[in-house]
């Protein structure tokens, strides 16, 4: 008779309930018996706001890249995003964006999508998907304190529950707690020191209001003001994003000497004042829902937890607790999904040794593009710190801006840089020897000197002028 040996009993802890963690469980709960996520706050039991989510309140999207990743993460997710009233937009058809280079073409082929929802949707539905699986157990206000184990094993996680103090050990713990994370200390106190950080802040401000929309918002598009750092004065943009319940989510930035106030009589004559005042016109059709929100926190903040000589085994950082990006790029969010898909990528062979390092150099890889684009735009603003352009940095700026223009007339140069933007390209692709054939020829069509709308948009709009 055969002997029936049973493996041990194996335990995940995840600090953090919010996406970065849910998605950290559902990367990895075919390899563990029981994961319990720690959360210091309530999590709300619908699409509701969620305590310690301060830019929840702004302009959240997923690229490309994040929601084929949540998809393969969690099945159905995107459709049940959709079905709650999520839009799809595609690249760039549905876009009417107005670069520093002009205004980019809505071409009938697009190549890439984003998903646009408000964050608490987007939470609620992944949050839905994971709490169901009877593995995963949410222990709300109880926060991490410390690790457990030495420079070369973490074994656990000390707990603190309404005063009361305990230890948990785990196989594994993950560090999604957000920008709020003790790991960097944490690891000090384990002995591990060397550890390299970068914070790299423009200033930017932003506001952001909730408006009804005064058109249907299905196949509407997002409209996008960008700003210019060439310009003399401080730079701001714009943008309205369509989202569930008939809704646009509407979010401005400003840099320092030109940031936006909590005022709501000054919101719109701000969004007038961006290059172009498409956002101010439309907002003029609408009905707005909500007071205005303000955050001064768009800090590009990471830690190299990849370049340490010495890393623990059971012990995984993801999310913001690795990289947090000015939100303006819309790119959080999808990193975050992408490295939880690294992550699950790697326990296909296991918890073998050596597994948390190459875990670390693997969320690594979508922060490395996110965080290229995000501090190759703000470096050039005038009010940041941490960084400066050096020649490289102009160069490249000078390149992308040529390929920019470019793509105001050039379907193959505006589809290297959705591919990029997208997060299904590195950068390094854009100096293909195809697209800097095309960013030294230019534009293909002639530049269009307003925003463009299809005939179904301009008679809506048309219908709404008569209304006024």
């Amino acid at each position: 008779m055969s002997q029936i040996i049973s493996r041990p009993s194996r335990r995940a802890v995840i600090v953090g309930g919010s996406i970065a963690g849910m998605l950290a469980a559902a990367a990895i709960w075919d390899h563990f018996d029981s994961i319990d996520i720690i959360e210091g706050h309530d999590l709300p039991e619908g699409p509701e706001p969620r305590l310690g989510v301060p830019q929840a309140v702004h302009i959240h999207l997923l690229h490309t890249g994040g929601a084929e990743a949540i998809a393969r993460l969690l099945p159905g997710t995107i459709d049940q995003l959709l079905a709650a009233g999520a839009h799809r937009i595609p690249m760039t058809t549905n876009m009417v964006i107005y670069s520093p280079e002009g205004w980019y073409r809505r071409w009938n082929a697009a190549t890439h999508y984003l998903i646009a929802a408000s964050r608490d949707l987007t939470d609620y539905v992944v949050r839905e998907q994971v709490c169901k699986d009877p593995r995963v157990t949410v222990r709300t206000h109880t926060k991490a304190i410390g690790l457990v184990g030495s420079r070369s094993r973490v074994t656990g996680v000390r707990i603190s529950t309404s005063g009361q103090q305990e230890t948990w050990e785990a196989d594994l713990v993950i560090d999604a707690s957000g920008r709020s994370t003790r790991t960097p200390k944490w690891l000090s106190e384990l002995g591990i020191q060397g550890l390299t950080e970068d914070t790299i802040d423009s200033g930017l401000a932003y506001a952001s209001r909730m408006y009804r929309a005064p058109v249907p918002t299905h196949d509407w598009p997002m409209i996008s003001v960008q700003g210019d750092p060439r310009l003399p004065h401080p730079a701001s943009a714009g943008g309205i994003l369509p989202i569930e319940g008939g809704r646009w989510h509407v979010s401005l930035m400003g840099a320092p000497g030109r940031q936006p106030s909590r005022s709501p009589d000054a919101f719109e004559p701000f969004a007038r004042g961006l290059r172009h005042p498409i956002v101010a016109d439309l907002l003029k059709k609408a009905e707005p829902l909500t007071d205005v929100s303000v955050t001064h926190s768009t800090t590009n903040r990471r830690y190299y937890y990849e370049r340490l000589r010495t890393w623990p085994e059971g012990l995984v950082a993801l999310g913001d607790s690795v990289a947090a990006f000015n939100p303006m790029y819309g790119h959080g969010m999808s990193v975050v999904a992408q490295g939880a898909l690294a992550l699950r990528a790697l326990l296909s062979n296991g918890l073998t040794p050596g597994l948390a390092r190459r875990a670390q150099r693997a969320i690594a890889r979508p922060v490395n593009v996110a965080w290229a684009l995000a501090v190759g735009q703000d470096i050039h603003l005038p009010n940041t710190t941490g960084k400066s352009p050096n020649i490289a940095d102009r160069l490249l700026q000078r390149y992308v801006s040529r390929l920019s223009h470019t793509a105001t007339g050039s379907f193959h140069a505006a589809t290297a840089l959705t591919d990029v933007l997208a997060l299904q390209a590195p950068p390094s692709s854009l100096v293909r020897p195809s697209v800097l054939l095309a960013a030294i020829g230019g534009p293909l069509r002639q530049q269009l000197d307003s925003p463009q709308f299809t005939p179904a948009e301009r008679a809506l709009l048309a219908g709404l002028d008569e209304q006024l």
